[in-house]
């Protein structure tokens, strides 16, 4: 059992969270344990008080039915996971999270004034895979059964998509298609090939929250973790007085 957990807590965080919420969800909501209505999301909900704004992030939680929350979950977790390790643009923990953030808030915005969906993972999925094998030009990935260049993946997910759950699927899967490459645009196209800025950098917010000192829970007591940087010196005295200064010979 250590082996197991010792192996879950070596993933990348970021990835085994939001895939951990995902199959959970998802378990939940097929085996009848909990109601699927408090995952879905409408603008209308906003207007009651108090708001709901949890929906802004359940309703990214559920997969398809029966195999599909394993498959779905996997593939979470696979492009999560290859974004997170393997791309120079997620370099800390708060900038994955600053592009789940925004990714999702463009599939929901977009998804609420064009298609009426309620339920948003394989948007995400699909914006996870593009993001991911945009790095991965000239390498093939496998589709089922089939080969194929590494950054059609995306593009036979939302054929997939088509084939198996129609029209309002395959709409559903271009908006996250259509969020990840403007998150592309935003941060990278634009400013290596326009010259300019990049237009949504990470907030500082999510930084300092990240490096906000936890106290932990040892079971022997409590103890402090400082951020990250901090150089650990304590105590009531200022720093001048703790450093070492010329010295004298006393006599």
């Amino acid at each position: 059992m250590s082996d197991v957990s010792t192996l879950y807590f070596s993933t990348p965080p970021v990835s085994r969270t939001v895939a951990t919420a995902v199959f959970l969800a998802s378990v939940g909501v097929y085996t009848g344990m909990v109601s699927i209505y408090g995952f879905i999301f409408d603008y209308s909900m906003l207007l009651k008080f108090p708001p709901p704004i949890h929906r802004l992030v359940t309703s990214f939680l559920i997969t398809s039915r029966d195999l599909g929350v394993l498959f779905d979950t996997y593939f979470m977790y696979t492009y999560l996971s290859q974004i997170e390790k393997g791309n120079a643009k997620f370099s800390k923990k708060e900038d994955l999270i600053w592009y789940l953030m925004f990714v999702g808030g463009v599939i929901v915005l977009v998804n609420q004034l064009f298609t009426g969906a309620v339920l948003y993972l394989h948007a995400l999925l699909i914006a996870a895979c593009y993001t991911a094998t945009q790095d991965q030009r000239g390498m093939q990935a496998h589709f089922y059964v089939v080969t194929v260049p590494a950054q059609l993946m995306p593009w036979c997910m939302l054929l997939a998509q088509l084939l198996f759950g129609g029209w309002g699927s395959f709409l559903l899967g271009l908006t996250g298609i259509f969020a990840a490459h403007l998150h592309d645009f935003l941060t990278r196209i634009y400013p290596e090939f326009g010259r300019g800025p990049n237009l949504i950098p990470t907030p500082w917010f999510l930084s300092w929250i990240l490096q906000t000192p936890r106290i932990n829970n040892t079971g022997f007591g409590t103890s402090y973790a400082p951020p990250a940087g901090s150089s650990g010196r304590g105590g009531p005295l200022p720093d001048s007085w703790r450093t070492k200064g010329p010295g004298r010979r006393l006599g």
